[in-house]
């Protein structure tokens, strides 16, 4: 079956109605779509009878200083993808279709969307939470698959769904790696050959601060950051030089850091600078 485009509120209950009944899923994107969002979609696919897949390069979550105008566009390219894993429904809006000219209400993310990413990014998670509460409220999905890559997002997501008691299923995706360990990202093709040498630290720290871990006797805080910290800062000699934002060891439900007496899963998050390219990751352990 072909994939349904709907580009508004009016077009995508049509493109419902075509689709039929059942269980439906969204899988939010904004385009660019790569093997990491495959891995959404068949995920999503296992979920529900039917699959929405929205593209949409969100203006609210970018800053004034980043890369809304240059992020990658490749709308043709994802309907093929979408097509190739079964979507049935791509819903791909303009700006003008999500945001009223003097938009005013908005969702806030609060102190844990101030933290950690957002201490860098002020106002990203505002501009996140609000457009995936209207894209909820247009697509009534019965469940929604965010990556783990973007754990951050994946914690306020469920956050925001438990606070405003919406009746979807929020299920994490395991983040996707290229095969020298890179998290896939739709950045990663601004990187070059030079740039993804260096970027490839940032993979092989959080590898570092589990290897840590694992030998600690008590898998201690400190010594996990301080073995991820010795490989960032080696690559911070590199050519080009990677110039890191934040490393952290978090609570994954609340985003602050994690003490000695932490007990359960803990995320080692990191992003950095490579180049002209922004790149988070992040691994999930376990401590005491």
């Amino acid at each position: 079956m072909d994939v349904i485009v709907a580009g508004n509120r009016e077009e995508l209950g049509k493109a419902r109605e075509a689709a039929g009944p059942g269980r439906y899923a969204l899988v939010p994107t904004m385009g660019a779509l790569h093997e990491g969002h495959r891995s959404l979609i068949r995920l999503a696919r296992e979920q529900a009878d039917q699959v929405v897949v929205s593209i949409f390069v969100n203006p609210l979550q970018f800053g004034p200083h980043e890369d809304f105008s240059r992020y990658p566009r490749t709308f043709e390219a994802d309907l093929g993808v979408c097509a190739e894993e079964g979507v049935r429904v791509v819903f791909a809006p303009a700006v003008a279709d999500m945001y009223l000219p003097d938009r005013q209400i908005a969702v806030s993310a609060g102190a844990m969307g101030s933290v950690v990413e957002g201490a860098f990014r002020p106002g990203h998670f505002d501009g996140v939470l609000t457009v995936v509460l209207k894209l909820f409220n247009l697509v009534q999905p019965d469940v929604a698959v965010f990556g783990q890559k973007d754990a951050q997002q994946l914690a306020l997501v469920r956050r925001m769904v438990a606070d405003l008691n919406l009746p979807i299923a929020i299920v994490g995706a395991p983040t996707v790696r290229e095969a020298d360990g890179l998290a896939l990202s739709s950045r990663n093709r601004y990187l070059s050959p030079a740039d993804r040498v260096t970027a490839l630290n940032l993979s092989k720290a959080l590898r570092a601060g589990a290897v840590a871990g694992a030998q600690a006797p008590q898998r201690e805080p400190e010594r996990i950051k301080d073995a991820a910290r010795a490989v960032l800062e080696t690559a911070a000699r590199f050519d080009p030089p990677l110039l890191l934002d934040y490393l952290a060891l978090v609570d994954p439900a609340t985003f602050t850091e994690v003490t000695e007496d932490h007990r359960g899963e803990a995320i080692l998050a990191v992003a950095a600078k490579v180049g002209t390219t922004r790149l988070i990751d992040n691994v999930v352990l376990t401590l005491g």
